[in-house]
């Protein structure tokens, strides 16, 4: 089940949870008041005076984090363990953002004591409520039902989505071939429909039909498929779906058309303003809070190697907006000399990184001078991670649509960085492209900021760095 907000399709039971729980953190700050007996906090006549902000501060703290772990999202694919761990580090860290708010803004001051209590407490009625919110979702009746009418090969594209993550919003009812097309078993129930598309879309009780054909020139049922939205039915076309349920734009799948004709693509004056507003924002702040870190970590290198005349500070060529090049800056993670046979994708555990260097590269501490490159307006601070030269021409030789990733500025977090690992071959870079135009597609202020938010997870638990 689905609506549509500010342009964004969302998930209902996934936004009711987020509801839930903020109410539970705003509970466990009132329980929690009343375990201590704050008398001068808990009178009905200062409700809306100090008690109130109290509650707002604490619940939409613990709420940020939450999001900025990832606990929020659709396509979770963690064990109990991985969601109990990011809940104890989410709740723990808006423990320590109120506490320092406490600490600056008198007015919304909160003792230690009572922090703690209303922070366990918080914990507790979040494990009971993702326990039964887990349970709940899980129930293919509360899923949304799918049927999908089309081509063998296009339908054979399920089967790179048969993961719960993947299938956590709806319930796949069943196919349903084009007249013609060769019947080839993909593990799901195959429908025909005798008295038409809308007849058997009502008997299985369908919410959605999917249409997947290739070639939608050709006998394409337009009368079935207008019956079916006129019933209430929604009608998505399959590259959409998979869209909306991935959260990338796959390749195989698209066409020129599709992007000039659908949804998205579009870049208007607000867009850049409020785009080059957040990047000096931003930038500003993470260089006022990170300075003592940049300055540890330029002594460090100096340290290890660089009284031997090696550089703290590595320049390289990337390619940029509209594939201008322009020379990024970053700590240098690696030894002197470390790509004499030429450029190179980097590895696991890569062999030419310096002690520090390694360090840095995992917590993507090496990457906090490129924050003069979103200054400069070489870059932009949420965008497609800008790529060397040598490999953007032998990527777009080989992969289709990759120049369109450069419609937008480089980023130093992206929608692809938080989803996906470093990319390290041809295939990687493929797959990351494919999240690189969703962000392309939809980007905004407020799909900038989720990505900010949730590049926390990726810094503080190390995802994807090498």
């Amino acid at each position: 089940m689905r609506i549509r907000l500010f342009g964004r399709s969302l998930y209902v039971p996934l936004l009711v949870l987020v509801l839930a729980e903020l109410l539970a953190f705003g509970a466990a700050v009132l329980a929690a008041v009343l375990l201590r007996r704050e008398a001068d906090l808990t009178s009905i006549d200062r409700l809306n005076g100090p008690l109130l902000p109290r509650v707002l501060v604490f619940a939409v703290a613990c709420s940020l984090s939450f999001l900025a772990m990832g606990l929020y999202g659709i396509r979770q694919r963690m064990d109990a363990f991985g969601v109990g761990l990011r809940v104890v580090i989410a709740l723990l860290a808006a423990l320590a953002v109120v506490a320092v708010l406490s600490y600056l803004v008198p007015q919304l001051r909160i003792s230690f004591g009572l922090l703690a209590i209303a922070t366990f407490l918080a914990g507790v009625i979040t494990f009971a409520l993702r326990a039964l919110a887990y349970r709940l979702m899980n129930l293919e009746g509360l899923k949304r039902r799918v049927l999908v009418y089309g081509d063998s090969d296009r339908m054979a594209a399920f089967t790179r989505m048969r993961r719960r993550s993947d299938r956590a919003g709806y319930h796949l009812v069943g196919l349903v071939h084009h007249p013609g097309d060769p019947v080839s078993p993909l593990g799901e129930q195959v429908f025909e429909a005798p008295q038409g598309l809308k007849v058997l879309c009502q008997q299985l009780g369908v919410e959605e039909l999917v249409v997947a054909l290739r070639d939608r020139r050709k006998a394409l049922p337009v009368k079935e498929l207008l019956q079916c939205r006129l019933a209430g039915i929604a009608v998505t076309e399959f590259i959409s779906f998979v869209e909306r349920e991935t959260g990338t734009i796959q390749l195989d799948l698209l066409s020129p058309g599709w992007m000039i004709f659908g949804e998205g693509f579009r870049r208007d004056s607000f867009r850049l303003f409020s785009a080059r507003a957040l990047d000096f924002i931003a930038s500003g702040i993470l260089l006022l809070v990170a300075s003592p870190v940049i300055l540890l970590t330029a002594l460090a290198i100096w340290l290890e190697d660089g009284r031997k005349g090696a550089h703290i500070l590595y320049r390289q060529n990337r390619v940029g907006f509209e594939g201008r090049p322009f020379a990024l800056t970053k700590f240098r993670s690696m030894r002197m000399n470390a790509e004499t046979g030429g450029a190179q994708w980097a590895q696991q555990n890569d062999p030419r990184a310096t002690r520090v260097g390694a360090i840095i590269r995992k917590t993507r501490v090496d990457e906090l001078p490129q924050l003069f490159n979103v200054l400069r307006g070489h870059m932009g601070f949420v965008g497609p991670r800008p790529e060397r030269p040598e490999f953007v021409v032998e990527l777009e030789e080989k992969i289709p649509y990759y120049a369109y990733r450069h419609s937008v500025k480089p980023g130093i977090t992206g929608w692809a960085q938080i989803n996906y690992s470093y990319a390290s071959s041809l295939e990687d870079a493929k797959q990351k492209l494919q999240y690189d135009l969703y962000y392309v597609k939809h980007h905004n202020l407020l799909f900038d900021l989720r990505i900010l938010v949730q590049t926390a997870e990726v810094v503080l638990l190390g995802k994807g760095a090498r």
